[in-house]
């Protein structure tokens, strides 16, 4: 089992409740900020890693999305008749994204900042890893409501608690989904075995992101993309 992820899973299989009539016929991920959807954005930030294989699994308006990415060599992994949650849907794509860890991403923010893909890959440590969880301290996280999500110490190590907000990009080792019995699941499940063990990490991130989980969060991407320097 090879140990640096050459493989990509995003998440574009949820409901985009949040948004309301915008997603009444068209899933979340296919929303444009500032002229681009939210899936080619996440795209797009994925190229620098040079990953073999690419798979984004859908459920809610699946074929609008397997429509979207024909022609790309991106292949979908579409979940039917239930949608499987991060976890479940994660191991639903093995067999297109093979054995070793993979990059996971969820595809409805947008970024300021150095790209989160190339600082993941750069700080994966296979040895002492089974996860690295990219996240960002509260006031970085444009548009979340919480408390936060996990409390990092002095080498990186995780834990559960209210501090900084996990931005939804990840590298995982994906070997312990098979001993989850559950069909559809939260990762989750899967990091509270990790942290358990001493093997859940995080790395900070130094920029800025937004979460576009809701119509003002659409607003306010698109005023952090007007901020940027380019």
């Amino acid at each position: 089992m090879r140990d640096n992820p050459n493989a990509v899973m995003l998440f574009a299989a949820g409901f985009g409740t949040r948004m309301g009539e915008l997603t009444r016929d068209t899933p979340k991920p296919l929303l444009k900020v500032a002229g681009k959807t939210l899936l080619d954005r996440t795209l797009e930030l994925t190229t620098v890693i040079a990953a073999e294989r690419t798979i984004v699994n859908a459920h809610y308006h699946h074929q609008k999305v397997a429509e979207h990415l024909k022609g790309t060599g991106v292949q979908v992994s579409i979940e039917l008749p239930d949608i499987l949650e991060t976890g479940g849907g994660l191991r639903n794509a093995l067999p297109l994204l093979g054995d070793g860890p993979v990059f996971t991403s969820n595809t409805d923010a947008v970024w300021h900042g150095p790209n989160p893909f190339e600082m993941l890959r750069d700080a994966w440590r296979p040895d002492d890893m089974d996860a690295l969880l990219l996240c960002l301290p509260k006031e970085n996280a444009i548009g979340h409501k919480g408390t936060g999500d996990f409390v990092l110490n002095e080498v990186g190590q995780i834990r559960r608690g209210p501090g900084v907000v996990y931005s939804g990009v990840q590298i995982l080792k994906t070997g312990g989904l098979a001993d989850i019995a559950e069909t559809s699941f939260s990762l989750n499940v899967l990091w509270d075995k990790m942290c358990a063990s001493g093997r859940l990490y995080g790395l900070t991130y130094p920029g800025k992101w937004c979460d576009v989980g809701s119509p003002e969060g659409l607003q306010l991407a698109e005023g952090l993309l007007e901020a940027k320097d380019v």
